[in-house]
């Protein structure tokens, strides 16, 4: 199997995942210009986190329409295994590969600390390791995490068990007092219906190794690894 870590200007993150798959997973792995067309011979793509042309209009609206979001659009209608993770889940939603938007933080400031979610789904290809309603300490490092989708959208996203992570307190309880952005729902994290695109404000590549105070990111990375590795058997 080979990963591709997407690169926009202003991505910050890429190397981050970029290490984790290569020295943390020991899976082959290479970085994916935005220019860059050629998506052959991957199993998964990455888009990272960072602030993708600076963010000045809005975060992911400019890189939706760099051309290897097309490539990428195709790659998941394939059922290729995406996940983006921070700007990467913005540029998902701004490209219409993910249903929903994200506005500012309810307090209007940027915020970096380390959160907990819960594991709403784990029968999916990036949580198949978790344990149903399991909690993860990640970070978070965004100041446009702030998930919306109308009343419509959220009750599909509901019946379809599309929403995977919800920020809660360290014991699992969910409410908004645990809620670092305002997301609607307490929303952190969410897939496609196809369940092949997943997209997360908490940065996983953060917390895969003890040293960064949390591994619990690494499950999410594992579970991928998994999941492809069981399909190709």
């Amino acid at each position: 199997m080979k990963f591709g870590v997407v690169v926009f200007p202003g991505s910050n993150c890429d190397q981050d995942c970029f290490y984790v798959v290569k020295d943390v997973l020991k899976k082959p792995v290479k970085y994916v210009w935005h220019k860059d067309a050629n998506l052959s011979g991957l199993d998964c793509v990455i888009l990272p986190g960072g602030f993708s042309y600076g963010d000045y209009l809005r975060t992911g609206a400019v890189a939706r329409f760099s051309p290897v979001m097309k490539h990428i659009a195709d790659f998941a209608g394939k059922g290729g295994t995406v996940i983006g993770i921070c700007n990467g889940f913005q540029i998902l939603l701004e490209a219409g590969l993910l249903p929903g938007v994200m506005l500012r933080n309810r307090g209007l400031h940027f915020i970096c600390k380390h959160v907990y979610v819960k594991t709403d789904n784990n029968r999916t290809r990036f949580t198949s390791l978790c344990n149903a309603g399991q909690i993860l300490k990640i970070p978070i490092a965004h100041n446009e995490g702030n998930y919306y989708i109308d009343p419509a959208g959220l009750e599909e996203l509901r019946d379809n068990e599309q929403v995977v992570f919800r920020y809660c307190s360290a014991r699992g309880e969910i409410s908004d007092r645990y809620n670092p952005n305002g997301a609607l729902d307490n929303i952190a994290g969410i897939i496609n219906k196809k369940g092949n695109v997943l997209g997360i404000m908490p940065h996983p590549e953060r917390s895969s190794e003890d040293s960064l105070g949390s591994r619990d990111g690494h499950l999410i990375f594992k579970s991928m690894v998994n999941w492809l590795e069981t399909k190709r058997l």
